[in-house]
């Protein structure tokens, strides 16, 4: 079930909840495959993302393993996109990454979550997408959470908390991360 702002809403216990599961023990089996591979197994590797995604990713993808994800089937990839290693990316809401990103080392894409209250916690997942425009640059240990546009060739500084969108080309750090500075600026 989805709501107006594009978020997808899933009760537990529910067709869409036992769905849901499933595409995740999907995903685990096809991640473990991955996560044996090497560097040197790229082609391998595009295989398996493919195979993850149910879309054929482009010969210009490069991903390091290991990877770690909770669906796989709502990730999309542009051309010329770099993943590396110990990155997690939950994507029921939906995962867009345009051409030319670069992802650094445990970066978290973070689409799924459950509400504060904790009556409704462990019932219902809540899952809000994440864009991330051409050539972004997102640095080492960032996360981005559900409901967030990466603007055109920005970049988010290590360890930030994203939790709003970020303008094109902007550079932003921090927890919360808030702008930094325009990019181009001396």
């Amino acid at each position: 079930m989805s709501n107006e702002d594009g978020a997808k809403i899933i009760n537990g216990r529910t067709p869409e909840s036992a769905a849901m599961v499933a595409n995740t023990r999907r995903a685990m089996a096809i991640t473990a495959r991955l996560n044996r591979l090497t560097f040197n197994d790229a082609d391998e590797v595009r295989a398996l993302f493919s195979e993850l995604t149910g879309r054929k990713v482009d010969d210009s993808f490069l991903l390091i393993p290991p990877f770690f994800t909770a669906g796989g089937d709502e990730i999309r990839v542009g051309r010329n996109v770099f993943i590396n290693q110990n990155c997690t990316f939950y994507d029921l809401g939906g995962l867009d990454i345009g051409d030319d990103v670069m992802i650094s080392p445990n970066v978290s894409l973070i689409t799924a979550g459950h509400p504060i209250d904790p009556v409704r916690r462990r019932s219902v997942t809540i899952g809000k997408p994440i864009v991330i425009e051409r050539n972004v640059w997102i640095a080492a240990g960032a996360t981005v959470i559900g409901g967030v546009r990466v603007g055109e060739n920005s970049v988010i500084a290590a360890g930030s908390v994203v939790t709003r969108d970020v303008p094109p080309k902007t550079l932003v750090g921090g927890n919360p991360a808030r702008i930094i500075r325009t990019i181009g600026e001396v």
